[in-house]
C-alpha cells in the first residue's frame, strides 16, 4: 500500500538505482505508520538522514491519501492517513475486490517433498513438504502457473536389494505389507540380508547386484516388481500427504527414474562440448568459482568411474527438462540446506551448457533442520530419525486432550475434526513461522499454546469471529454473515483507534502475499496473520460488536467478516484449516 509510493519517491529524488530499497514501515504512537528509509539511504546518497527524508517527502505523491506527512527524530517519516481514504479502500476489499496480481505471471516449477521409495518419511521431510506446499499455494494466488514436482528417490543401486527381498518374501507375505505400514522396517530387512553377504547370505548380495543390472536393462520381471514397490510406496506417501493436507498427488511425481534414459546422452553432450572431462576415472564438470580447500577446482561428478550415474547427472537432466519441456520461467528447489553447494554447482553447469538461460531464475529455497530439546537434529529415543506419521499422530492426540477438556459439549465428531485441524495446524504453523533456512526446536507445548505466535492462537481468533457472526445471525441481525466470513452488506466505518489499526493492517494483506512470493518466505505470512489476530483481539476488547447500537454493530460485523476472510484465507495458503469451534 505505502511501500511502492515510497520507492517511487526515492527513485524520483535520488535515481532509479535506489528504487528497490525495502523501507521499514511500522505503526507509530505519533501517526498511523512510520517510514524508516532515510537512514539506510543517507550514507548511499551522502546526505544527513533528515535531509534525505525531506527529499523523499517532497517527492511523495499522497494527495487524498494522507492528511499529514511529517519528519520526526533523526529521519523518520510519519504518515497519518485520511479516514475517508481508509474506509473507501477497506470497503473495496470487503466487497470482494482484490489487488491485481503482479504484472507478468510466470511459469514456476517447484521441486519439494522428495521422499524415497521403500523408506519412511521422517521429520526431515516435514519442512520441505510443508514449506514447498505453502509456496505453491501463494504463487498460485498471485497468478503464477505453478508446476509441482515431487522428485522421489525411485532408482539406483538400492533397488536391486529391495526387489530381490520382495521376490524372496512374496507379495502376499506380512513383510510385503510393511511397504505401506512401516517402510523403514521393509528397507532394514532387505539391508540386513545384503550386509550379511560376507557370511551366510552371500548369494543374496550377488543376486541383488545382478538385479540392478537387470532393472537398468529393462528386464520385464524385475521392472514389474519395481513398479509394485513404487506403487506401494505411493500409498504410504499419499497417506502422509492426506494427513498433512498437502496438495501433491501421483500426477506430480517426477522421480529419478524419469530421466534415466537421457543420462548417457547428457553426459556425451557435455563431454563433446568440452564442458566435462575425465578426472580420476570419472566424468566431471568443473564449474567456475568452485574450489576445494586446496584451491583446486571442485568437480561435479556426472558419471562415476564404474560407469554409474549419481545425483549430479539426474539433477542436470532435471533442470534441463524443466526449462525445455515445462517452459519454466522460475525453478525453485525446496531442499535441505546441506545440498546448497551441490545445487549451486548443478545450476552453474547448466548455465554453462546453455540449459539454464539467464532469463530463467533458479533458486535453492534452503530448508534448515528440526532440532530436539538437546539442540541436535530431532531423533527418537532409539537414536533414529523420528517417523513423520508418529509425530503427526501425537500432535493430534495432544490437541484432542485439550479439546476434550475445554469443549466437552461438542460432539465426538466435532472434537475429532477440531483436534486434527488444531494438531496438524500447530505443527505446520510452527514450521512455517520460522525462517525456512534456519533451525528450530520442536516443542509440542509451545506449538499447541493458545498464546504467542502459534497456529492455535490464530485459529482461535478465526473461531471467535465465527462465533460472533453465528450469534448475530441467531439474533436476527440484518445482513449478518453467520459463521461463513461472507461480508455483510453494510459499509465499514473506521472511527475508533482500534478499528483504525485493524483496518490499516487489513490493507497490507496483498502486499504481504507479494513479498512472500518475491522473497519465498512463508514466515512473512504467519507474522502478518499473528499480528492480525492480535489487532482483532484488541479491537474486540475495546469495541463492543453485538452490544453496539445498530449502525455501529453493522459496521463492526462487516469488519469482523473481513478479518475472518483474511485469517482463513491466509491460513489456507499456509495449508492450515480453520476450525468452526475451539
Amino acid at each position: 500500500m505505502v511501500v511502492p509510493r515510497v520507492q517511487a519517491a526515492i527513485a524520483s529524488a535520488f535515481g532509479e538505482e535506489f528504487r528497490q530499497m525495502d523501507p521499514v514501515i511500522r505503526p507509530s504512537q505519533f501517526a498511523d505508520l512510520q517510514v524508516n528509509a532515510a537512514m539506510a539511504l543517507a550514507k548511499k546518497v551522502g546526505l544527513p538522514p533528515r535531509d534525505t527524508a525531506a527529499k523523499i517527502v517532497d517527492a511523495l505523491e499522497l494527495d487524498g491519501i494522507c492528511t499529514t506527512v511529517e519528519i520526526s527524530g533523526p529521519g523518520f517519516i510519519n504518515l497519518t492517513f485520511d479516514g475517508t481514504w481508509i474506509e473507501e479502500l477497506l470497503n473495496a476489499h470487503s466487497s470482494g475486490a482484490e489487488a491485481a496480481p503482479p504484472a507478468g505471471p510466470r511459469r514456476v516449477v517447484v521441486d519439494y517433498s522428495s521422499p524415497n521409495v521403500a523408506k519412511e518419511m521422517h521429520v526431515g521431510h516435514l519442512r520441505t513438504t510443508v514449506v514447498g506446499d505453502s509456496l505453491v499455494k501463494v504463487l498460485e494466488a498471485l497468478g503464477d502457473t505453478v508446476i509441482r514436482q515431487n522428485h522421489i528417490g525411485d532408482w539406483g543401486t538400492p533397488f536391486g536389494m529391495l526387489i530381490e527381498h520382495w521376490l524372496e518374501i512374496g507379495e502376499d507375505s506380512p513383510e510385503a505389507a510393511l511397504l505401506v505400514e512401516d517402510p523403514m522396517a521393509f528397507y532394514q530387512a532387505a539391508r540386513a540380508k545384503f550386509d550379511a553377504s560376507a557370511t551366510e547370505n552371500e548369494g543374496f548380495a550377488t543376486r541383488a547386484r545382478l538385479r540392478v543390472v537387470a532393472l537398468q536393462a529393462g528386464d520385464a520381471e524385475t521392472f514389474a516388481v519395481w513398479q509394485r514397490l513404487v506403487a506401494q510406496s505411493k500409498l504410504y506417501f499419499n497417506a502422509i500427504y492426506s494427513m498433512l493436507g498437502i496438495s501433491l498427488t501421483d500426477d506430480h511425481i517426477a522421480g529419478e527414474s524419469s530421466y534415466d534414459a537421457d543420462l548417457a546422452r547428457l553426459c556425451q553432450e557435455l563431454e563433446d562440448r568440452g564442458i566435462a572431462r575425465i578426472s580420476d576415472g570419472a566424468l566431471c564438470t568443473f564449474p567456475a568459482g568452485f574450489t576445494g580447500r586446496d584451491g583446486e577446482p571442485l568437480p561435479l561428478i556426472i558419471r562415476k568411474s564404474d560407469g554409474g550415474y549419481g545425483y549430479g547427472t539426474t539433477d542436470l537432466a532435471t533442470i534441463r527438462y524443466r526449462v525445455r519441456e515445462l517452459q519454466a520461467d522460475r525453478v525453485l528447489y525446496v531442499v535441505g540446506a546441506p545440498q546448497n553447494l551441490h545445487l549451486r554447482m548443478v545450476m552453474a553447469t547448466a548455465r554453462e551448457a546453455g540449459w539454464l538461460p539467464d532469463t530463467v531464475e533458479a533458486t535453492h529455497v534452503q530448508i534448515g533442520n528440526v532440532l530436539g530439546e538437546d539442540g541436535k537434529i530431532l531423533k527418537s529415543r532409539a537414536g533414529t530419525p523420528v517417523k513423520l506419521i508418529a509425530l503427526l499422530e501425537e500432535a493430534v492426540d495432544r490437541a484432542r486432550a485439550v479439546i476434550d477438556a475445554s469443549r466437552p459439549e461438542l460432539s465426538e465428531e466435532e472434537r475429532a475434526v477440531t483436534a486434527r485441524q488444531v494438531g496438524i495446524g500447530a505443527v505446520k504453523y510452527a514450521d512455517l513461522s520460522t525462517g525456512h533456512d534456519t533451525e528450530y526446536v520442536f516443542d509440542f507445548d509451545r506449538m499447541l499454546a493458545l498464546s504467542g505466535n502459534t497456529g492455535p492462537y490464530v485459529q482461535y481468533a478465526a473461531a471467535r469471529i465465527r462465533s460472533i457472526l453465528r450469534k448475530a445471525a441467531v439474533a436476527g441481525v440484518a445482513g449478518a454473515a453467520g459463521g461463513t466470513g461472507a461480508a455483510p452488506a453494510t459499509a465499514i466505518a473506521v472511527v475508533e483507534p482500534a478499528e483504525r489499526a485493524l483496518a490499516l493492517h487489513l490493507l497490507e494483506y496483498d502486499a504481504t502475499l507479494r513479498k512472500v512470493g518475491e522473497h519465498l518466505e512463508p514466515h512473512r505470512l504467519t507474522g502478518y496473520l499473528f499480528e492480525l489476530a492480535q489487532l482483532f483481539t484488541a479491537f474486540y476488547e475495546q469495541c463492543p460488536v453485538l452490544k453496539a447500537e445498530e449502525s455501529v454493530r453493522q459496521s463492526r460485523l462487516a469488519l469482523c467478516a473481513l478479518v475472518l476472510r483474511r485469517l482463513s484465507g491466509g491460513l489456507e495458503l499456509l495449508g492450515i484449516e480453520t476450525p468452526e469451534n475451539m
